[in-house]
């Protein structure tokens, strides 16, 4: 299933590995496609500040249709409608990445690929193979052993990008509490993911996290 994707998608990686190394080739593969999400990001930017200069007329509306929530969703969709701002807008780049997160973790957990075997399986990353996990790596080097340490590398990499995130949320922020731990959610799937798609998970992360410190800047 889905090899008219998993095969074109397995050759390209597996051919720029070759050039670069199997760990790069995740990274350039992982920021190509934020790279090409970017104008969802700069759409959904838009549309955040377009929310904030509305935020007072929302306001008068809730007051006025306080008794009739239908009638306040109508029209608080009608004006954000007005100005172009879709109610699923800011969950664009999510709901667009998610293909390209799920062939990644496909090219490295398939032992065959539209009926080869997957080679990306037995190259590694300071010495630890793509498809490994950590558990598997705590089962078979024990928690001091060299694959281990990679893994924990990779986590705290992880652990200080949510940091970094976390700390951006504003104290304003609706659902704060939410937001502060949303960002560690990659840590707990990295943990249990094969390297590869933690690999990817830390690039993906690093990413947007950058790109919300640019887009997203926050009040002085």
């Amino acid at each position: 299933m889905f090899d008219f994707v998993l095969d074109p998608a397995y050759r390209l990686v597996e051919a720029l590995s070759q050039v670069t190394g199997a760990g790069l080739a995740i990274v350039l593969v992982a920021l190509a496609v934020r790279l090409s999400l970017l104008p969802l990001s700069v759409r959904v930017a838009r549309a955040q500040r377009i929310r904030t200069r509305l935020a007072p007329q929302v306001d008068r509306l809730r007051t006025r249709w306080k008794n009739d929530p239908q009638r306040l969703l109508r029209e608080v969709n009608a004006l954000h409608a007005k100005e172009g701002v879709g109610r699923f807008t800011g969950y664009l780049p999510a709901f667009a990445q998610s293909p390209f997160f799920m062939v990644t973790y496909r090219l490295f957990t398939a032992a065959v690929i539209a009926g080869h075997p997957n080679l990306l399986l037995a190259q590694s990353v300071l010495g630890v193979p793509l498809g490994e996990h950590l558990a598997a790596a705590v089962a078979g080097a024990g928690l001091a052993g060299p694959p281990v340490l990679v893994f924990a590398g990779l986590l705290a990499l992880l652990v200080a990008v949510a940091v970094v995130a976390a700390r951006r949320v504003e104290p304003t922020a609706p659902m704060r509490r939410l937001q502060l731990l949303a960002p560690f959610w990659t840590v707990a799937l990295a943990a249990f993911l094969p390297l590869a798609a933690g690999v990817y998970l830390l690039v993906s992360s690093a990413w947007t996290t950058t790109e919300r410190a640019v887009l997203h800047p926050r009040a002085a």
